[in-house]
């Protein structure tokens, strides 16, 4: 899956949290958010009311397509959407989160689908 692809197939399934979704999947779209916020960043001069504004807006707009993401992405690993929930406990919380969203998925069908 291409990076293009990737963001085409988060953005058609941004309230679908059934089903799984691959590393490539998962890591363009993060990547496609980061980007968007640098851009955010270096059109409206990095700081003000003005970037704030947008990047708050922006971060809305891509919280249910990023949830979704994720808990397909932790489908993968034969794991619960619900383990985001664990990214509320501070720095621990994240860095096992990452971790998971790292691993390799399974490759054969889980309880989540083939």
């Amino acid at each position: 899956m291409n990076f293009v692809d990737a963001v085409k197939t988060c953005f058609a399934k941004y309230t679908t949290f059934t089903g799984r979704a691959a590393r490539p999947e998962f890591w363009y779209f993060a990547l496609f958010s980061l980007l968007v916020q640098i851009a955010i960043a270096i059109v409206t001069g990095g700081a003000g009311t003005l970037n704030n504004a947008l990047s708050a807006l922006f971060a809305l707009g891509m919280l249910l397509p990023s949830l979704a993401v994720g808990a397909r992405r932790l489908h993968d690993i034969d794991r619960t959407g619900w383990w985001q929930l664990i990214a509320l406990i501070p720095i621990i919380g994240i860095i096992v989160l990452i971790v998971f969203w790292c691993l390799r998925g399974n490759d054969g069908p889980n309880r989540f689908g083939a």
